[in-house]
C-alpha cells in the first residue's frame, strides 16, 4: 500500500525530488495514514476542480436571450403560496403593480398556508385598491407532508389558461418579468422555463456571503443546463404549462417530502421530455428575494434546501453534490494536514489558488447575467465557504429541520 501511495503521489506531484519530499513528509507525520489522507484529499480536489470546470464550460454554452418588442399574447397565472409574510408582501405586490405587461393578460392566485399575522387582511385591502389586476385568495388544504406543494396543487384547478408561473411572497419581480417570458415563449417551444433568482441586499458581510452562495448555485444551475443535464431550479422563478403539470401527475411520488416543489418537478420533466425544458438566461427576468437576517436563519434555510439532495432522481445532481462536499472537505483536511506537515504548504497553496480560481470564475459567469453589479468580501467569503458547506451538509443529513414554526422533514 505504501509503494502504491508513493507511486501515485509521484504521478500527481510530478516533481523531480518527490522521493525525498515523500520521505520527509512521512517523517513529519510519524504515521503511514497521514500521507494517504493527504493524497486522497489532493485527488478528490482534482475531481472537484474538473467538475466545476465542466460547469463553467456548460454556462458558456448557454445563449443569453434578448427580448424582442413583440405584442404580448401569453396569459400567465401567477401562483404565490405564503405563510406569515405581512412584512414582505407589500414589496411583491408593488412589483406586480409595476409590471410592464397588460393587466388583462395575467392573474394572481395567492394561497394562504394558515397565516397567523396580517397577511390576509393586507391582501384583501390591496385587491380592493387594485381592481384592474385579477387577484384570487385561497386557503390551503393540507393533503400531504408538504405545505407548499399542497398550496400549488390547490391553485392549479382554477388556473384560467395554460401558463403557470410560481414565485414566493418575499420576492420582488422586475418590471420586465412577464414581458421577457412572453417574448421567449413566442420564439421557443417549451413546456417548462427555469429563471434565475438572486438577492437584493446590503453591503454587510452576511448579505454579501449569501449573494456569493446564490451565484454559485445559479452557476451550477446554468452549467448543468448548458451540458443538457439540468437538475436544479428555484420555485421563486419557474414557469410551466398546466397540461405539462398534469402529464407529470404533479408532485406525486415526492409529496412525502416537505421541500422540493421546484427541483423534483423539474427532474420529472427532464425525464419526460428534456428538449422542452429551457433555461431563460436574461438579466431582465431575474427575480430578487430577501436575504436571511442571521447566520442561524441562513443555515436553517440552506439545511432545508440540502435535505432533499438525497432524494434527487438526477444522477448528475447527486454526483455534483458529492463532489462539492468532497472538494470543500478535502480542502479543509489538506489545510489541517499542512499545519502538521510543512512539506505540504506548496501543495495546499496551489490547491487553494486553483479551487478559489475556478469557484470565482463560475460565480463571475453567473453574475454576468444578473442585476448584481459588484461583489464584496469575495476572498473572505471563499475562505469561509468550505466550512459553511460541510456544516450544512452534515446538518442536513438527518433530513429534519424547523421552518415557519413547523418541524419538517
Amino acid at each position: 500500500m505504501d509503494s502504491l501511495a508513493h507511486y501515485l503521489l509521484n504521478v500527481v506531484l510530478e516533481c523531480g525530488d518527490s522521493r525525498s519530499d515523500w520521505q520527509l513528509f512521512c517523517v513529519e507525520f510519524q504515521t503511514p495514514t497521514g500521507p494517504m489522507i493527504a493524497l486522497c484529499s489532493i485527488l478528490l480536489l482534482l475531481g472537484y476542480l474538473l467538475t466545476i470546470v465542466q460547469l463553467i464550460w456548460g454556462v458558456k454554452q448557454l445563449h443569453p436571450f434578448a427580448p424582442k418588442a413583440n405584442t404580448p399574447s401569453v396569459f400567465f397565472s401567477i401562483i404565490i403560496p405564503f405563510r406569515d409574510e405581512a412584512g414582505r408582501l407589500p414589496g411583491l405586490l408593488e412589483s406586480f403593480k409595476n409590471l410592464d405587461y397588460p393587466h388583462e393578460l395575467f392573474e394572481l392566485i395567492f394561497v394562504d398556508d394558515f397565516s397567523t399575522d396580517e397577511s390576509v387582511k393586507l391582501l384583501y385591502q390591496w385587491r380592493t385598491a387594485n381592481g384592474t389586476i385579477q387577484t384570487t385568495l385561497l386557503e390551503n388544504i393540507r393533503l400531504s407532508h408538504s405545505p407548499k406543494k399542497d398550496a400549488i396543487s390547490r391553485a392549479i384547478p382554477i388556473v384560467q389558461q395554460q401558463w403557470i408561473v410560481t414565485t414566493d411572497a418575499d420576492c420582488i419581480v422586475p418590471t420586465t418579468w412577464l414581458s421577457t417570458l412572453d417574448s421567449y415563449l413566442q420564439t421557443h417551444d417549451a413546456n417548462m422555463v427555469v429563471g434565475a433568482v438572486n438577492y437584493s441586499c446590503s453591503d454587510s458581510f452576511l448579505d454579501q456571503f449569501q449573494v456569493l452562495d446564490m451565484l454559485s448555485l445559479q452557476g451550477a444551475t446554468q452549467g448543468s443546463f448548458g451540458i443538457g443535464l439540468g437538475f436544479m431550479c428555484n420555485g421563486a422563478n419557474l414557469a410551466y404549462t398546466k397540461t405539462h403539470f398534469q402529464e407529470l401527475q404533479g408532485f406525486a411520488g415526492n409529496d412525502s417530502l416537505a421541500s422540493g416543489d421546484d427541483v423534483f418537478l423539474l427532474q420529472k420533466s427532464m425525464r419526460f421530455n428534456p428538449s422542452k425544458v429551457h433555461y431563460l438566461l436574461s438579466a431582465s427576468h431575474v427575480v430578487l428575494t430577501k436575504t436571511e437576517q442571521s447566520w442561524k436563519q441562513l443555515l436553517i434555510q440552506r439545511t432545508r434546501w440540502a435535505s432533499k439532495t438525497g432524494h434527487y432522481n438526477s444522477v448528475f445532481g447527486k454526483d455534483l453534490a458529492v463532489w462539492v462536499l468532497a472538494g470543500n472537505l478535502s480542502w479543509i483536511v489538506l489545510g489541517s494536514l499542512t499545519i502538521a506537515a510543512h512539506t505540504l504548504v506548496y501543495w495546499f497553496a496551489a490547491a487553494t489558488v486553483l479551487k478559489f480560481g475556478v469557484d470565482i470564475c463560475l460565480i463571475r459567469l453567473a453574475q454576468k447575467h444578473s442585476p448584481i453589479s459588484r461583489l464584496k468580501y469575495v476572498f473572505l467569503g471563499s475562505l469561509l465557504y468550505p466550512f459553511y458547506c460541510v456544516f450544512v451538509a452534515l446538518h442536513a443529513w438527518p433530513g429534519n429541520y424547523t421552518w415557519k414554526g413547523r418541524r419538517l422533514s
